[in-house]
């Protein structure tokens, strides 16, 4: 197999306050809002250069794509599908344990001793060598800060993803659109899209002023997470079904009005349509990361009142791979089970508004026959298995997620 790396020679590149590099490498100090970007003095940035270079080893399977289904016990067609698609992730939440045990976002892990059960699912190296074109990376928010601590805590996680991103600069581009995207593409990058897990990291302000804090890093912002905030109330058993408050609803016009998508994972069902209410209908939404409560009844699901809304508004539902919303016991998962919810959204509202959403790293058991991301051609060969077409696969794998991004920001 042919081996890839970096550029070996360490190097660091200033970046002025207030600018931005783009995948194209140019840099800019314009933010965006809607149209052309535009500049963000109150945005997350560099404090002064980016960290050397580092390099990234893997494996480049598209020199030998036969192996790699070999390997995996898959056909050949089913990674020759696999290796010309776009394949984006909508949640990943491997920088919650660069915060908490300093896991090197750089560095080739093992699955470690509980095979990639809770975290060690997915890291820089192995996601190049899985071939994932693109990813969406959270910073999820501590609920029990205070209001402005959550602000402050979060320009500093803001900075520290960005920089443990830069490190690997021939392999990794922060991405902010869809032409940014297919700019990283066209370099052979993986692109990084960012977004909040929890929106009371900005909730300090009334009326959601406290967004300008993201500049235009942030394409999500997940309402609510797993505890009741000053948003609106959380999907989890402890939460009550609480509504979305006042204070929640003038935070999505906020998001509306800068073109961050709303994320609905988490959220009561209740707050969940106390959202759309508000929301902008020329606007998309997303479900980044979630089971379907038709495939599987689980208070972690979305029902199919909820998938039809979001289809209704063009978005995108993306398949967590946590086992038990999947309705597979916790240790005892099968990437069947993903494909199985999948199906139910294509089932229900079409092919068109179903996408991968795993929580890689955050704290699920993944299906014990996919357990990180380099067993992802399995799921492609369950869907061909299934009959699906090759348009639907694609589909899934990234192109709408992709549609989702260009409606709302080209």
């Amino acid at each position: 197999m042919l081996q890839v790396i970096s550029r070996a020679a360490a190097v660091r590149v200033p970046i002025a306050r207030g600018a931005y590099t783009t995948a194209a490498g140019d840099t800019t100090s314009r933010r965006f809002r809607g149209g052309a970007p535009s500049a963000s003095p109150t945005a997350g940035l560099f404090r002064d250069s980016l960290p050397a270079v580092t390099k990234l080893a893997f494996t480049d399977h598209r020199s030998d794509p036969a192996s790699w289904a070999r390997a995996l016990g898959v056909s050949t067609e089913a990674v020759a599908l696999y290796l010309e698609s776009e394949v984006i992730d909508l949640h990943v939440d491997s920088f919650l344990w660069k915060r908490m045990a300093g896991y090197d976002l750089t560095r080739r892990h093992t699955p470690g001793p509980l095979n990639a059960a809770f975290a060690r699912q997915v890291d820089l190296p192995r996601l190049r060598e899985a071939q994932v074109s693109g990813a969406i990376w959270v910073i999820t928010t501590n609920p029990w800060r205070t209001a402005q601590g959550r602000a402050e805590a979060f320009s500093r996680n803001l900075d520290a993803l960005r920089a443990e991103l830069a490190r690997a600069p021939d392999d990794v581009a922060v991405v902010r659109t869809a032409a940014e995207y297919e700019a990283a593409r066209a370099q052979g990058k993986h692109a990084a899209f960012l977004g909040i897990q929890g929106g009371n990291a900005l909730d300090v302000d009334p009326e959601g002023g406290a967004l300008d804090r993201a500049g235009d890093w942030i394409l999500r912002v997940t309402l609510v997470h797993l505890t009741n905030s000053a948003l609106g109330g959380t999907s989890a058993p402890q939460g009550g079904n609480r509504p979305l408050s006042d204070r929640g609803r003038a935070y999505v016009r906020a998001l509306n009005a800068r073109k961050i998508c709303v994320d609905l994972a988490h959220i009561s069902r209740r707050a969940f349509f106390d959202a759309l209410e508000v929301h902008d209908r020329s606007q998309p939404v997303m479900v980044t990361h979630t089971g379907l409560d038709g495939a599987t009844p689980h208070w972690r699901n979305i029902t199919d009142a909820q998938l039809r809304a979001v289809a209704d508004l063009g978005g995108t539902v993306g398949v967590i791979y946590q086992s038990e919303f999947l309705g597979d016991p916790l240790f005892h998962g099968r990437f069947a089970s993903i494909v199985r919810h999948l199906g139910h959204i294509c089932d229900t509202v079409g092919e068109d508004f179903a996408s991968l959403g795993s929580d890689w790293d955050g704290m699920i058991v993944t299906p014990r026959d996919m357990p990180t991301c380099l067993e992802l051609p399995r799921l492609v060969d369950a869907m061909l298995r299934a009959g699906w077409s090759d348009t639907r696969v694609k589909k899934i794998l990234g192109g709408n997620f992709l549609r989702v991004v260009k409606a709302l920001r080209g």
